[in-house]
Formats: structure tokens, C-alpha cells, sequence
């Protein structure tokens, strides 16, 4: 073999490996869109991540995640939104408010939304045993425990005589506004004075919290919305600091010092997400994946924050807990 023939064979020996690599099939990428900030929701996209795993995917080695946060800026949602779909992203999951902007955004990439309530009711999918189009979901129910919420409150507090409930005039999901009208007819129903206060913003929040300070309410309850969760600490912080007995929607909230809470598991949620996340990067089709639905709900009372403000907790209640923080 000539020294011509050498230098031939030893490029072709080094060029096999990069043809070899170049056959090989692009990383995976799923698309994770938020209607909040990435601080609020670690602990979540961590249960994500588990689920994903679970399905034999892990970030970084088998799988791409390209996270679009909205931090509050639910305006921006349809352009985040946009550029996932112009990513050509392989699967791309809905939280917090994003589910029907990314329905509305494609009906051809594979959509795995976070259901606050009813996504038949909601639209998002047709049925929870055959979703069909592209999207199927996990619901958490986020929106349907309401009234729940003001019952334990007034199992606690039975002589309230007015319970101020704070909303999110901002939230668009039909799902947010039937459950704050469930919360109305049910304090009708039991002839308990209530008195809606909203709040879409850090300086909302603050005037409302002085607007029911100022009424002398005697109580609170905070409705589920993914913007009041992404602003748990501020609203655990004053409602200790105005001395106000609240009840929440996510069992954080009593972790972070709130009085009460009581609603689904959103950690299960987020991880039942990857899961789905995970099935369909393996092949299902959200058509064929029916709705999941989060059957687990907490009652979660903080002692600690009970004795703070003077209250003593009943026993009825205290044996119905899923979880008693001293």
C-alpha cells in the first residue's frame, strides 16, 4: 500500500464515527410552559423531572427541556407559546395558566396540560377516557374545592360573621370564575355574609389585605389561582401580620407558616405530568392517554400558626386532618 492509499484509508476510518454520529436521532426536547416564575415552582418541575425519569428520560442525557416562563405576564403566554411550537418541540406541558393559550396555539403537537378543574367542561379535551385532538391533562381539581374551603373555615371559626374570599380578577379560565360563584352560592345556602376582594398583583394583594383589616372581616379565604400560589410567602406573611385566620388551597401554604390549607396534592400533580410527559415521548398518543386525575386531598392544619393568633382548634377537625404541623 502506497503512502496515497494510507492517508485514504485513515481518513475514511476517521470520518465512519462522525457519519455514525450523524445518524443518530436528535435528543428529545419537551417544551414546559408557566404562567409564573421558576422560584415558586421548583419544588414542582423537581416532581416533573421524577416523573420523567420514571419513564426512563433524564434531563441533559436522553431528553432537552426548554422551559418559557411567563412570570406573571399572562399577555405573553401566546407568544411563549408560539415559540415552542416554531421549536418543533416533541411534547409540550401546560401549567399555570398556559393550558388553553397552548390549545389554542396548535392542534398537531402533543400537549400535556395541568387541569385546574373539569377539562371537558373546561375544553381541553372531549372525554376523560378518550381525550382525542392532541391534548390530554392531569387534573387537579384546583378549582372545584371552594366551597370545601369555606366549610372547614366555618367548622373553625362558627361564629364568623363575615368571611372576606380573595380572587384573581385576572385568571381567565372559566373553571377559576364557576368555582368563586360555587363559594358564593354555598355561603347563600348556610346564610354566611361573605365579601369577594380582588387581587391580580403584589400591590393588590397588599390593598386588600388592608381593605378587609380595615372592615373588621373575620376571616379570609384564599380561592386556588396559580398566581396566588407563586405569591405564598406574601400572603402567609400578612395575614400573620394582621392577625387574620386564612385557609389556602396547597398544603405549602400551611408549611410556610399558614394557618390552614386544604386542597390536592400539586406535587403528585406535577409528577403525574412527567409521567404522561415521558409516555408520549415514547410513542403514545395523547388521543389514547385518558385524563389523570388526582384523587389525594389534604386537610393540613399548622398548630403553631393557631396558637399565634389564639385560636384553638376543635377537635372535630383536628381528627379530620391528613396532616397536623406543631
Amino acid at each position: 500500500m502506497n503512502r496515497r492509499d494510507i492517508v485514504l484509508a485513515l481518513a475514511a476510518l476517521g470520518a465512519a464515527p462522525l457519519a455514525a454520529r450523524a445518524q443518530q436521532p436528535a435528543m428529545p426536547v419537551v417544551g414546559f410552559l408557566n404562567g409564573q416564575s421558576p422560584d415558586a415552582f421548583a419544588p414542582y418541575v423537581a416532581a416533573f423531572r421524577r416523573g420523567l425519569h420514571e419513564t426512563g428520560f433524564v434531563e441533559g442525557q436522553n431528553v432537552a427541556i426548554e422551559f418559557r416562563w411567563a412570570i406573571g405576564r399572562f399577555d405573553r403566554l401566546p407568544a411563549l407559546a408560539a415559540e415552542l411550537v416554531g421549536r418543533q418541540v416533541n411534547v409540550i406541558v401546560a401549567t399555570a395558566g398556559a393550558q388553553q393559550v397552548v390549545k389554542a396555539a396548535t392542534a398537531t403537537v402533543p400537549v400535556v396540560a395541568m387541569s385546574g378543574g373539569d377539562p371537558v367542561r373546561g375544553g381541553l379535551v372531549a372525554s376523560f377516557n378518550r381525550p382525542g385532538g392532541n391534548v390530554t391533562a392531569v387534573a387537579l381539581h384546583a378549582y372545584e374545592l371552594g366551597p370545601k374551603r369555606l366549610e372547614v373555615l366555618r367548622d373553625l371559626l362558627p361564629k364568623a360573621k363575615v368571611i372576606a374570599v380573595l380572587v384573581n380578577p385576572a385568571n381567565r379560565d372559566p373553571e377559576s370564575k364557576r368555582d368563586a360563584q360555587q363559594v358564593e352560592a354555598a355561603a347563600r345556602a348556610v346564610g354566611q355574609q361573605i365579601k369577594m376582594l380582588g387581587a391580580g398583583s403584589d400591590p393588590e394583594i397588599d390593598l386588600a389585605f388592608a381593605t378587609l383589616v380595615q372592615r373588621g372581616d373575620d376571616a379570609l379565604l384564599v380561592m386556588g389561582d396559580p398566581f396566588f400560589n407563586s405569591r405564598r410567602e406574601q400572603l402567609v406573611a400578612l395575614a400573620a401580620r394582621h392577625r387574620v385566620p386564612a385557609i389556602f388551597e396547597w398544603r405549602e401554604f400551611a408549611a410556610a407558616g399558614g394557618l390552614m390549607s386544604y386542597g390536592s396534592s400539586i406535587t403528585d400533580a406535577y409528577h403525574q405530568v412527567g409521567v404522561y410527559a415521558g409516555k408520549i415521548l415514547k410513542g403514545a398518543k395523547p388521543a389514547d392517554l385518558p385524563v389523570m386525575q388526582t384523587v389525594k386531598v389534604e386537610l393540613v392544619i399548622n398548630l403553631k400558626t393557631a396558637k399565634a393568633l389564639g385560636i384553638t382548634i376543635p377537635q372535630s377537625l383536628l381528627v379530620r386532618a391528613d396532616d397536623v404541623i406543631q
